[in-house]
């Protein structure tokens, strides 16, 4: 028997594969590398045969791509748009935790591209409490800062964020009203009632 290693007729071994030089990708993957004109640029300096097939590949490509496959409207969104949704309102909410103990909650700060911890941080140092950065339901981030200083809160974003005007800083209070709690308290006594 022989023992020799025989390669059938339909397997192809590729050994002379090209690496780019800048993605160090293979050139076929070029154009999905984040480095593409430049890719482009050592291609056409080092293999240029090779970048006037990569030309040709990407202009039947391209033009096929003008056409829709899917159903639904090609919207092209205009920075228009972008000014438009600028216009949000930075909300300072005063929430009551217990009796005498508030915080307060600030939102929109992060449409005004101000980074979160570094304002939270600012608060805690100015303010001396606690204030950190979570998110809320709609999955939003805020600002949640111990203690009722929701004045001085917007002093101090007016006076270090020239970018938020004061017309949009908006003032709201959330209070946790007695007829509530005491309605809570009635229906936890009449769910008691009927388990026993």
């Amino acid at each position: 028997m022989e023992t020799e290693n025989t390669i059938p007729a339909d397997f192809r071994v590729v050994t002379d594969i090209i690496y780019c030089e800048v993605c160090h990708l293979p050139i076929e993957y070029c154009e999905f590398s984040p480095s593409k004109e430049k890719c482009k640029k050592w291609l056409k300096e080092n293999h240029p045969e090779l970048a006037n097939e990569a030309d040709t590949n990407t202009g039947e490509e391209a033009t096929e791509s003008k056409h829709q496959t899917r159903g639904g409207k090609g919207m092209v969104r205009d920075e228009s748009d972008k000014k438009k949704n600028k216009v949000t309102k930075v909300t300072i909410k005063r929430c009551e935790r217990t009796k005498r103990k508030h915080q307060i909650i600030v939102t929109g700060l992060d449409q005004y591209e101000i980074e979160l911890k570094k304002a939270a941080k600012l608060f805690s140092s100015r303010f001396a409490c606690g204030s950190s950065v979570t998110k809320n339901a709609a999955g939003q981030e805020e600002i949640v800062v111990q203690g009722d200083v929701q004045e001085e809160i917007k002093e101090l974003i007016l006076k270090n964020y020239s970018n938020v005007p004061a017309e949009v800083i908006e003032l709201t209070e959330d209070k946790k009203s007695k007829k509530s709690s005491q309605q809570a308290q009635a229906q936890q006594a009449q769910q008691g009632k009927k388990k026993k």
